[in-house]
């Protein structure tokens, strides 16, 4: 892990590198992690909710991106946020993971920034307080179109019924943002709307500050953001 870690880090020089903790449950599996049965993995035992029971798995990964961060701008992510308990959590084996490193005398950024990832409507109704507790959010719009939708967005029989493009989608978007922004926090869009050019103007007018999308996606989305004119929009160019 620490080799991945240094290298994404040593190659983006002075550019954030973001690492999100282990995010597998759902519909990414992993066969060397046993969750047992579940009736609806979609919401069921997934992401930082794993993290809580199985602490073990976790820590090697908060290890490396620790130590990764000495090398470079690298930040850390945590995923399935839905309280500040699970905040509180994954901080503590952040906190965990520093003082076995120190111990160790191995090198590491005591500041290494904090995000969560906003993929529920529980997450978006405390988003403010979240952002007091972090440095970035970053809403996870695939999964948070889904929840809100209560659509299997993988289900193929719902395939014409589901639309990420939902107002109560982008609302919930907006309030993020909004929330982000009154705590001074960055707020990033992930997923697959990240890249829906169709959006994009819509996004940079709600004051979004990133956009994270996959590599074949790169330039036809800042294509569409050189496009987009907000030098008469309040919220600025």
């Amino acid at each position: 892990l620490f080799q991945v870690y240094k290298l994404a880090a040593e190659s983006m020089g002075a550019n954030r590198v973001v690492v999100r903790i282990a995010d597998f449950g759902g519909d990414k599996m992993v066969e060397s992690v046993d969750l047992g049965e579940q009736a609806n993995p979609a919401i069921g035992l997934r992401g930082i909710r794993i993290m809580m029971e199985k602490e073990e798995l976790f820590l090697p990964q908060f290890r490396a991106i620790l130590r990764a961060s000495a090398l470079g701008n690298v930040s850390i992510m945590f995923p399935m946020i839905t309280s500040m308990e699970e905040v509180a959590a994954a901080k503590a084996l952040l906190e965990k993971a520093k003082k076995q490193l120190k111990d160790e005398k191995t090198a590491y950024n005591e500041n290494i920034e904090i995000g969560v990832m906003i993929e529920t409507p529980a997450a978006v109704m405390i988003s403010r307080e979240l952002a007091r507790r972090v440095d970035f959010l970053s809403l996870g719009t695939n999964d948070l179109s889904q929840y809100t939708l209560a659509m299997d967005r993988q289900n193929p029989l719902l395939r014409k019924k589901y639309n990420d493009h939902h107002p109560a989608v982008l609302r919930m978007i907006q309030m993020v943002i909004e929330a982000g922004h009154a705590e001074n926090r960055r707020v990033c869009i992930c997923g697959e709307l990240a890249a829906d050019t169709a959006l994009t103007e819509e996004f940079l007018r709600m004051g979004v500050d990133c956009l994270s999308v996959v590599p074949a996606c790169i330039l036809p989305v800042r294509k569409a953001l050189r496009q987009v004119d907000l030098s008469g929009d309040d919220k600025g160019a």
